[in-house]
């Protein structure tokens, strides 16, 4: 590692105007960001902490929506989100227990790692990312791997995820890093339903549109007989090629649509 300074604000006003310094990165859970520093692929002059801050904390329901803190681990998402629980079982198989108890559900999202659990909660809820400067549709948000809408300094605060009439999430699980290999999270809204997909694409997580047609006419496994996704745009890599990823979304949709009825 390399000498920078850190900073640890109390408040998410005071936090963007640490982040207005010249090269400084924010540190939510540090499971991405801190084994990046210790191989020395980044070098950040300094470090502003969003732990601790107490605008960014906590689980509420809104309406029909749960809101849920940037700053909340994934370990606290696993046992507050209990009015969402297919979001909740979903935090509670992320990583190991050491992961579940740094890493948060702000951290992950504004990362957007292709095989993160979290993008796919977020695309099939239909969630609002919510930052200090505004509000982005998860629609608009996810924008290619590891890419965003955020701009430079800009925080999530809360996460607003629509509730579902019905949900679940299948993860095929990569076991050295329990990362997912292909993960499918299905939810089921009174205007339709959404299938979101990570692990398998090379631009990140999407949504299956081939799949919600299908579901939307009838909420079934069978709805699901004959569909393939096309291969061409898939990951490739040690863990798995092309077509066996391509191969997982339809398995691992079925799973989750037969979880959810």
């Amino acid at each position: 590692m390399y000498n920078f300074e850190f900073e640890k604000p109390s408040s998410v006003e005071d936090a963007v105007a640490a982040l207005a310094a010249d090269d400084a990165q924010a540190l939510g859970g540090g499971q991405t960001l801190i084994p990046t520093l210790k191989q020395r692929l980044a070098s950040p002059s300094k470090l502003v902490s969003l732990s601790g801050i107490a605008e960014m904390l906590g689980v509420r329901s809104e309406g029909s929506a749960l809101v849920i803190g940037g700053g909340m681990t994934h370990a606290d998402v696993a046992a507050q989100a209990a009015a969402y629980p297919a979001l909740a079982e979903m935090a509670a198989h992320i990583g190991d227990p050491a992961v579940r108890n740094r890493g948060t559900i702000g951290g992950s999202l504004a990362n957007n790692d292709p095989s993160a659990d979290y993008p796919a909660a977020a695309l099939a809820s239909a969630a609002v990312i919510v930052t200090n400067a505004r509000e982005i549709a998860a629609d608009d948000y996810f924008q290619g791997m590891f890419d965003t809408a955020l701009d430079e300094g800009e925080i999530i605060t809360r996460v607003k995820f629509a509730v579902p009439q019905a949900a679940n999430y299948q993860k095929f699980v990569q076991p050295a890093s329990r990362f997912a290999l292909v993960g499918v999270f299905v939810a089921k809204h009174a205007d339709g339903v959404r299938v979101a997909v990570t692990g398998a694409s090379e631009q990140g997580v999407f949504r299956w549109g081939e799949a919600e047609a299908a579901l939307n006419k009838e909420f079934r496994i069978d709805a699901l007989m004959g569909l393939k996704i096309n291969p061409m745009n898939m990951i490739g890599d040690l863990h798995g090629t092309k077509e066996y990823r391509a191969h997982l979304v339809g398995v691992m949709t079925k799973r989750a649509v037969a979880a959810a009825v």
